[in-house]
């Protein structure tokens, strides 16, 4: 993350650098054409020799003069070998005189041209002084433009310690208006925002009584739930300004630097009366001290440290709010969360199936619609979406409606948008040969068979063997409702599950592929966590091992509280519910072998297997 900030500031100086580059060869132009026309105008003394009018009369004589050109005084001779020559006449007598009286043959005095000219006096003053000043000007003016250039870059360098917050609502460039019609399901955390809109809009309600309103409030979260999109719908809700920031924008190279932009931050709200402080990602900033190998001076404690101090500063009877929002709440500092900083957690979860449809209704507003599309359907279809995923599956489906040359988003684009956004694109040139094929059939006959054969193990939707994102083929199922916590039956039962394809492949093969891998990898994590993190094995209802943070390499690790021994009798709990789920899956299978083979030989026919197909098959087994 270090490298990429400093390659990122490395590319802004070389920007200015040449915008600096840039402004400057202009000027620089300008200044070589003035000096061009100079020469022009102006003339090298060398190349015009002054004479006196005597030393004119004997070349006159000799009949070397062909043109005298006579303006005032001045006097321009012309040679026939072409040379020029410069002279002054005398004032008080004509040139004709000067030149007679100083011996000049009247004949050969006729047979030169001699011109007289009219010689404006402003000019004759003007235009040298201006083609002598002009280039001085035009070197100082350049000078100018220079530091003046230097003196911007100045204070850019200082503007590098001010945060660099987007404003939004009122007072902001951006005046898109983001409400709660525009933000479906989370309604406990807009019951609990609510207060806050109240506060903004009336705060005397609440002094009168003495109540004290939060400074902070944090939103909890997985990603694409909404906690960005419900801060700035609670701005647009109070009608006041939305400063909204991102935690790594705090941090840079130099030490010191994070902490002054959160004072410019403050700053900048208090001035603003009312606002709102949305801080995007804290966890960034906001992990818990102490764990580093920095130190007390590392730039990211500073910086938190800082925002500690900001939020203690605050009046109650200030009309400023921080609302932060991270996906980890667990590595926050201890002190981030006390009563009188972030005084509220407020808690948003996954939609479920009647949010799900609120949120794509939300989403297909402007959107051509057929009359036979059913929400409901896709709803039911995507347990698990968050409303990130459930606008992506939309767009999807406008995006394939349109390559399609069609002017109506149709059911069948939503269902194949579905599988896109679960499992990537389809990859039509990965072609299986006839036995990767048919090794891809029975495994995913195993999974849907096994499901369809254990209570709780779904609906499933549909089987392909038709390669998606990195899998060779899948198989779609969805839970019969919707459930917040899981009991150990069904833990086994997905177990079970997982191992479906890969028994399937050793019953009929007598060996297994790399196909079943990620199934493997699956099951092992969830029988580990049903020993170490749920206590359901006969070890008892203990923990094993706990989470920390290593802020400085911003990974965490497991720090082992238990023996040897007991980690011993974990590989083996661990070994005897992998074993298990194994037993059950081969025993499914073996019993209901015909079926096994009827959809495998369907899946290689026809590729795809729809649910109603399916419960066909295996109700007539």
């Amino acid at each position: 993350m270090e490298k990429k900030r400093t390659e990122k500031n490395k590319e802004n100086k070389i920007d200015q650098n040449q915008k600096m580059v840039s402004r400057i060869i202009p000027w620089l132009a300008a200044l070589f054409l003035i000096f061009y026309l100079v020469s022009l105008f102006f003339p090298s003394k060398e190349a015009t020799k002054k004479i006196s009018i005597s030393q004119l009369v004997p070349q006159i004589n000799a009949e070397e003069v062909k043109k005298i050109v006579v303006s005032n005084n001045d006097v321009q001779v012309f040679y026939k070998n072409n040379e020029t020559a410069k002279a002054t006449k005398d004032p008080s007598a004509g040139l004709g005189e000067s030149l007679t009286a100083l011996g000049a043959d009247p004949k050969k005095l006729q047979t030169v041209e001699i011109e007289f000219q009219q010689n404006n006096e402003i000019w004759s003053w003007l235009l040298p002084t201006l083609l002598s000043v002009l280039p001085g000007l035009a070197i100082l003016f350049l000078f100018w433009g220079m530091f003046k250039q230097a003196r911007a870059g100045a204070t850019q360098t200082f503007d590098f310690t001010q945060a660099k917050a987007k404003l939004f609502g009122a007072g902001g460039k951006t005046q898109e208006k983001t409400t709660f019609k525009d933000v479906a399901g989370l309604r406990e955390a807009k019951e609990e925002l609510t207060e806050i809109i109240d506060f903004l809009r009336n705060p005397k309600k609440f002094f009168q009584i003495g109540a004290k309103i939060p400074r902070g409030v944090i939103l909890v979260g997985p990603p694409g739930c909404g906690k960005t999109l419900l801060a700035r719908a609670v701005a647009s809700e109070a009608g006041v300004p939305f400063f909204s920031i991102s935690g790594s924008e705090f941090i840079e190279l130099f030490v010191g630097v994070g902490a002054s932009r959160v004072r410019s931050l403050f700053t900048q709200a208090k001035k603003a009366g009312k606002a709102i402080i949305f801080i995007d990602e804290i966890d960034s900033i906001g992990r818990t001290r102490g764990l580093g190998f920095g130190g007390g001076h590392e730039e990211r404690e500073q910086t938190l440290n800082q925002i500690l101090a900001e939020m203690d500063g605050f009046e109650r009877e200030s009309g400023v709010i921080v609302v932060a929002a991270t996906n980890r709440p667990d590595t926050l500092d201890t002190a981030l969360l006390r009563p009188g900083r972030f005084d509220r957690r407020i808690v948003l979860e996954l939609p479920d199936i009647r949010d799900r449809e609120e949120i794509l209704q939300i989403h297909c507003r402007k959107k051509p619609l057929d009359e036979n599309v059913n929400l409901k359907e896709i709803a039911e279809r995507t347990p698990g979406f968050s409303g990130a995923d459930l606008e992506s599956l939309v767009n999807e489906a406008a995006i394939l409606a349109a390559r399609r040359n069609k002017t109506q988003i149709f059911q069948q684009e939503f269902l194949e948008s579905i599988e896109k956004v679960l499992l990537g694109p389809e990859r039509k040139s990965h072609v299986l040969n006839k036995e990767e094929k048919k090794i891809a059939a029975y495994h995913e006959a195993g999974h849907a068979l096994v499901a369809a054969s254990l209570p709780g193990g779904g609906i499933v939707r549909k089987i392909s063997i038709i390669a998606r994102g990195l899998a060779a083929g899948y198989t779609l199922k969805m839970p019969k409702e919707e459930r917040r916590m899981q009991q150990k039956s069904g833990f086994l039962n997905e177990l079970a599950i997982l191992f479906g394809g890969y028994v399937a492949e050793k019953l009929k093969f007598g060996e297994v592929t790399t196909g079943g891998g990620d199934d493997l990898r699956k099951a092992s994590a969830l029988a580990r966590k049903l020993v170490k993190e749920y206590g359901m094995s006969p070890l008892g209802s203990v923990t094993f091992g706990e989470r920390e943070e290593l802020s400085f390499l911003g990974e965490s690790s497991e720090t082992k509280n238990y023996s040897e021994e007991i980690a011993a009798k974990i590989d083996q709990e661990v070994a005897k519910i992998i074993a298990g789920a194994e037993e059950k899956a081969k025993e499914i299978l073996i019993q209901k072998k015909e079926t096994l083979e009827k959809l495998a030989e369907v899946l290689i026919t026809k590729e795809t297997i729809e649910k109603e197909e399916f419960e066909k098959i295996i109700g007539g087994a």
